[in-house]
């Protein structure tokens, strides 16, 4: 059983950050406690002490990933004043598209497809949350009225899946040119639509 302490010790830290680092290189997908705990200079008895199980292990794993993807987006919500819609895109795909967030991508990309095609377990409701988190911080970056209407609503999921949509493809062909052009172009169409209070 894991410990019910809910601050974790200074060693659960260390471990998860080390394991953190080796997931981020070798994936979730094919996660052994032995070559991992070799790696990060520990034990599968440790492992499975502090975490309960390889479960418990990669739900952890899974929340420290989530814990770096929502940075970019909570440095959005900062701001005194919504800052819109189009340039909330704009820099989260600048971050998205930046070589050294190729891992954490990846390993967001597994966790994605894991949860829906293993909605149990470790992976539950992985996809569902990380779609309700990047909605929400986009609602944020809207103005009231906009974010508060229907075809703000359909503007925000428009935009969230151009975002993802450009993200699998990039990770897939590492073609940065062509999918950055792609997301400029649906965010000058976005910019093109002008929201009225009645819509």
């Amino acid at each position: 059983m894991p410990q019910e302490a809910t601050v974790p010790s200074a060693r659960q830290v260390e471990l998860l950050e080390a394991a953190y680092r080796y997931a981020l290189d070798h994936g979730l997908a094919d996660l052994s406690l032995r070559p991992l705990a070799t790696a990060i200079g520990s034990s599968p008895r440790v492992l499975m002490f502090l975490f309960g199980n390889k479960d418990g292990l990669v739900r952890a794993l899974l929340a420290r990933a989530r814990t770096d993807e929502l940075a970019i987006l909570d440095r959005l919500r900062e701001a005194d004043r919504p800052i819109g819609l189009v340039p909330a895109v704009e820099q989260v795909w600048t971050w998205l598209a930046a070589d050294e967030h190729r891992p954490l991508l990846r390993l967001w990309a597994e966790a994605y497809a894991r949860s829906l095609v293993e909605p149990g377990g470790a992976w539950a409701g992985f996809a569902r949350s990380t779609v309700d988190d990047w909605l929400d911080v986009l609602a944020a970056c809207q103005p009231q009225p906009e974010r508060d209407s229907a075809a703000g609503s359909t503007r925000r999921t428009l935009a969230l899946a151009v975002l993802r949509g450009a993200l699998l493809d990039l990770l897939a062909t590492d073609d940065e040119r062509r999918t950055t052009a792609a997301v400029r172009h649906q965010l000058t169409l976005l910019s093109a639509c002008v929201i009225t209070p009645d819509q």
